[in-house]
């Protein structure tokens, strides 16, 4: 050990701290020598952030294949993964047990602010249990239904999982579809019933719902409570027994995939991958089987859960690999990595993310656009299920239309956006894609094929132009105790869904199948579910394809001229009642002004909903004490004609303008609302934040359609 003197004796003997405790597990290489030939070559040995205790590099060769065990932890919305993850590092000695250990995989700022797992994070855990040393690669996941892709990218670099279950809340929606996702990968399952601490647990019962349900049996459950440690180590001793060492060989050249990806700006791209064959170390020369560019490696290591330099990486292990990519596009999710002149058959990588909502991105100033672009590559870099699409708006200028899985996820898009890139955007209401099949051969050769896709309603085509227009449909999986299921089919019922099952999960709970039309599930259901089942049902939805539906677009007019943004396609049958609701909203929203502002909903020629916002009136006939009548009809026919005149003012002619710099008063022009107010006042709408009745946890920034 160093040699310590002075006051720098109780730093040292901090860094010495965890080097001699990886010492003694035997993770450590020998310690090479310290030589300081000058006193002024030497650095200070009780220096805090010394390189030499923080660098301080694992022997990876130490773990074979076979002593090495990959797995997830996957559940529904809190159920306790997070809690369970902080107690395994606390037993295997990763972290120091304290009471400060809370959400420790969850980085993000937004995660904590919320509670919930937004990205999937990486922790390498070693474990001394019957005399050998065992690598024990973790990876936490989300539990939202919007971040399914997350949990889906982290399964393939697993060969098991632990299916977290709350004793108290027993099996919900979102813990048969994680279930489903790692039967479908063919990984092993181990269950965990969580929080039997609690005074209303009910563990038995819970058995039997996961033994009805997934047909495992209940000898093969592990109860414990992840929050006072109860059984926890069970745990790690059910993932060396029951979940099997990677199929891996060292000998073969090198094949890795890359599983995820982070942006640091001096370092450039940080890519977590999963090493199938082979091994890689500092040095290395590697090619991208996607981009065939070659890199050299700067740095390999393991996330523990912080990023712990090592020698090297060997065929079976997960860790992180730094090779100076400096370009975004240039790492992507699902990519090969293989050594210089020898390369190997790419792995097949991940289906692609389809996105189920839609959404307009603009910069609050046109001045910030390039430093939003940036912003928003290097975000989708670390979120690979974001689509981007370059887009155009007459009134907010030029930006992009984004595609989400989901009103959660786009607004903790949003939301890191914010926080970790200083960025200020304007959010549109969020829509979700439409299918049309053209009618004529003019048409198709214009678009280059029969079925195009409409993911922004101003693009919407006419009817005489296609033959039928297809919607998004989802399955969707309500589990709610049975007696709210009245209620709950009445609501499906409104919402035009189709029941496809429903099945007793045990004697209180049901399970509920139903084909949603996805544009009516997106905005409030949730939130309209939550309320019929006093907060108990749970919800969550997959893919189903496209179904034939009668859609209309619905122009929304002031004064006889469209506002683009505010286009919207909707059901012919609600095409009255979402018009009206719109109409009403934007009286509410809008100022008087000195004339009458007509506000429209029309299906193309026919206006199907109206509201008026009346104008000021001046009372001319105040000065007007009796006389002649035909004094008074001069003074009416006069303030008339004064009032037509204004409103041959351009309400809401479409047009490119700086908007920012207006107020809503206009006192310069006598209070007339020009195009520059309603412009203005699009600005104010779409800035407003309305509570998101989709999740409980979101916030939706547009203000217009949140109750329809």
């Amino acid at each position: 050990m160093w040699s310590l003197a002075g006051l720098g004796w109780r730093r040292g003997r901090a860094l010495a701290t965890p080097a001699t405790r990886a010492a003694r597990r035997g993770l450590l290489g020998p310690r090479p020598t310290l030589a300081c030939p000058t006193a002024t070559g030497c650095r200070d040995p009780g220096r805090r952030y010394s390189s030499a205790g923080r660098k301080e590099k694992i022997d990876m060769s130490r773990f074979p294949v076979e002593n090495i065990r990959n797995f997830s932890i996957i559940a529904h919305v809190d159920h306790g993964k997070s809690t369970l993850a902080d107690r395994l590092l606390e037993l295997t000695g990763t972290i120091d047990k304290t009471k400060n250990n809370k959400q420790v995989l969850d980085k993000l700022q937004v995660e904590r602010e919320r509670g919930i797992t937004v990205k999937a994070q990486t922790a390498s855990l070693f474990y001394n249990w019957e005399g050998k040393q065992y690598l024990l690669n973790l990876i936490d996941t989300p539990g939202h239904v919007d971040f399914s892709y997350e949990v889906s990218r982290s399964l393939s670099a697993c060969q098991g999982v632990l299916l977290v279950v709350d004793a108290n809340e027993g099996i919900q929606a979102q813990t048969v579809a994680n279930f489903f996702l790692a039967f479908e990968a063919q990984l092993s399952v181990i269950p965990v019933i969580n929080k039997i601490d609690l005074k209303n647990a009910d563990p038995e019962r819970v058995e039997k719902q996961i033994e009805k349900v997934f047909d495992i049996s209940s000898d093969e459950c592990i109860k414990i409570s992840a929050k006072l440690g109860t059984n926890v180590e069970s745990v790690l001793q059910a993932v060396i027994k029951r979940i099997p060492s990677p199929k891996a060989h060292q000998k073969n050249p090198l094949r890795a995939l890359v599983f995820d990806s982070t942006f640091d700006q001096y370092r450039g791209v940080i890519a977590n991958v999963a090493l199938f064959d082979g091994a890689v170390s500092k040095g290395d020369k590697i090619v991208s089987a996607h981009t065939q560019k070659t890199y050299e490696v700067n740095e390999v290591g393991v996330l523990n859960p912080n990023e712990q330099p090592t020698h090297k990486l060997y065929a079976g292990q997960v860790g992180y690999l730094i090779a100076g990519m400096k370009d975004v596009s240039e790492a992507q999710i699902g990519d090969t990595l293989y050594l210089h002149k020898q390369p190997v058959e790419p792995m097949p990588g991940f289906k692609s993310a389809k996105p189920m909502v839609f959404a307009g991105m603009y910069p609050v100033d046109q001045s910030e656009y390039n430093n939003l672009k940036s912003a928003v590559e290097k975000l989708t870099l670390n979120d690979s299920s974001v689509t981007v699409h370059r887009d155009n708006s007459l009134a907010l200028g030029a930006g992009w239309r984004l595609g989400f899985l989901g009103l959660l996820h786009m607004e903790v898009f949003n939301q890191r956006l914010e926080q970790e890139y200083n960025a200020s955007v304007i959010l549109t209401t969020p829509t979700v894609p439409y299918k049309a099949v053209l009618s004529s051969t003019k048409l198709i050769k214009e678009y280059r094929e029969k079925e195009i896709i409409i993911i922004n309603p101003a693009q919407f085509p006419d009817k005489s132009k296609v033959v039928e227009y297809l919607e998004p449909v989802v399955l969707g999986t309500i589990i709610t105790p049975d007696e709210y299921i009245g209620k709950i089919m009445m609501l499906c019922q409104a919402r035009r869904a189709v029941q496809k099952n429903m099945m007793f999960i045990d004697q209180n709970r049901v399970m509920l199948k139903y084909l949603f039309p996805l544009n009516e599930i997106v905005v409030d259901f949730y939130d309209s579910l939550k309320s019929l089942s006093s907060g108990y049902a749970s919800f969550d939805y997959e893919d189903a394809g496209y179904q034939t539906a009668e859609l209309v677009k619905m122009d929304i007019l002031l004064n006889g001229n469209i506002v683009e943004e505010l286009v919207t396609v909707v059901h012919k049958d609600k095409a009255h009642t979402v018009g009206k609701a719109i109409c009403e909203r934007l009286k509410d929203s809008l100022p008087r002004q000195l004339f009458e502002i007509a506000i429209q909903a029309a299906v193309g020629s026919k206006i199907i909903a109206r509201e008026t916002v009346k104008a000021y009136r001046k009372n001319v006939l105040a000065k007007c004490y009796g006389g002649d009548i035909t004094r008074k009809m001069k003074l009416l026919k006069r303030q008339a004609e004064g009032k037509k005149k204004l409103r041959k003012q351009p309400v809401c002619k479409q047009q490119s303008a700086d908007w920012r710099d207006q107020r809503g008063d206009n006192k310069d022009n006598g209070g007339i609302l020009t195009e520059d107010d309603v412009l203005n006042l699009f600005r104010n709408i779409y800035s407003s934040k309305v509570e998101n009745t989709l999740n409980p946890v979101s916030v939706m920034k547009p203000g217009l359609h949140e109750n329809l």
